[in-house]
């Protein structure tokens, strides 16, 4: 947004708990990154620091536009998304002495195109592009965003300015375990040998990582995922729950928006699985996690109906819950997932039912147009005082007709 330019913003956890996401006016002005925000909140409002809760349509939506911009930029195949804000890009086929005009080129398009300021990091490897993209970002004012390492100095400078806990792919664990063997950048790590990582890294994975430091490509660009293999729904409660019909409203409504993501890419499921949360407890100045009660159930056959899943979603609660506990989350898996078109029955089942399948293609196709589950189950209740608090949200300015952005 322009009138946030250079003023310092963070974003909120679910439930707006934690800090998760700052620009860097924020971090200069000493606001800490997980954090949680009631201890920074004095700080916040201090120094005037605009504070937004997740908002995960409009993250979804501008994510889904810079992928496919980037789509339209290269050739098919090129482009491999890895997480909602990142992508490895394949440049082998321009040329060394381009590749900077290029990733500039890139940058400047998403940007137009899309409103998203975006870092680029080029280099042999998928690693070392992690690499260079964390220290362009580091040093924005000297790279404006685009760093590409293409001489074998500076690729050496770059690896030895970053710390081992700061490359992708060695977990904090790891990292102790190098720093006790004297490893303390990039650089030194990579003047190891194969065997050594082999033996002290994990094995393949630590080969192969270490390969990637030394500019030897071991992470192929991959496909995107089409059809998951398993499907979950998981959310904090927007306050603590005590009673058994507030969790399975909740359980019922997290099926249902499950239910919705197994019928988007056409497949159904024979296993659902359901979990809930108690609150911490105090144990003197510390607190600890309930432990996470699990169960799961086996339907006799595959399916992708809204009902039958809530049904065994449902019946789990009676055995999990507790009275006189405070519960503070819940989640629901769908797994054993198989095509829609192909479920394997026995010669005793009845039927498909292919009135109910077009109930649920209804239900989808007016609850995507119409929005926030105008046909729901009643199983899913209709006050919902647990669900998730997202007080600071800003505007869905792109998927909400009745919240787009006016120009005035």
């Amino acid at each position: 947004m322009p009138h946030l330019e250079g003023r310092p913003v963070v974003v909120l956890s679910n439930n707006d708990g934690c800090i998760v996401s700052r620009t860097d006016e924020a971090k200069k002005i000493g606001v800490e990154m997980a954090g949680p925000y009631f201890k920074a909140k004095p700080l916040i409002e201090a120094h005037g620091v605009a504070t937004f809760s997740s908002n995960y349509n409009l993250y979804g939506d501008l994510s889904w536009r810079v992928m496919e911009t980037l789509r339209t930029l290269l050739p098919e195949g090129c482009v491999e998304v890895y997480s909602v804000d990142e992508a490895f890009l394949d440049l082998s086929h321009i040329a060394p002495e381009n590749l900077k005009d290029f990733a500039f080129h890139i940058k400047d398009t998403v940007e137009q195109w899309t409103g998203i300021r975006v870092s680029i990091g080029v280099a042999p490897t998928k690693v070392l592009s992690k690499v260079a993209n964390r220290l362009c970002k580091k040093h924005k004012a000297i790279t404006n965003c685009v760093l590409v390492l293409d001489t074998p100095r500076k690729l050496e400078q770059a690896l030895e300015k970053t710390p081992v806990e700061d490359i992708w792919g060695v977990g904090h664990q790891y990292a102790k375990k190098l720093q006790l063997y004297q490893i303390n950048n990039a650089l030194e790590l990579s003047k190891k040998d194969i065997p050594w990582a082999t033996k002290n890294l994990g094995g393949v994975v630590g080969a192969r990582l270490l390969r990637e430091l030394q500019g030897i490509p071991s992470r192929e660009m991959e496909e995107a995922l089409v059809n998951k293999k398993m499907i979950a729904t998981t959310r904090m409660f927007g306050s603590p729950v005590t009673e058994l019909a507030d969790i399975k409203e909740a359980i019922a409504t997290y099926t249902s928006r499950a239910a919705e993501k197994l019928r988007r890419q056409n497949s159904a499921a024979n296993t659902v699985s359901i979990f809930i949360v108690p609150k911490e407890t105090s144990t003197g100045k510390y607190f600890r996690h309930g432990p996470s009660l699990s169960s799961y159930t086996i339907l006799p056959s595959a399916t992708s109906l809204t009902n039958e899943l809530i049904k065994a979603a449902v019946k789990q609660v009676d055995h999990l819950f507790e009275q006189g506990r405070i519960y503070k989350k819940a989640g629901v898996t769908l797994s054993g997932i198989v095509p829609d078109n192909a479920i394997q029955s026995s010669l005793f089942d009845p039927a498909p039912n292919e009135k109910a399948r077009m109930l649920m293609s209804m239900m989808d196709n007016i609850n995507f147009s119409m929005r926030n589950d105008v046909l729901k189950f009643a199983a899913s209740g209709t006050n919902k005082d647990w669900k998730m608090r997202q007080e600071l949200r800003s505007p869905r300015y792109t998927t909400r007709w009745e919240e787009l952005f006016e120009i005035k």
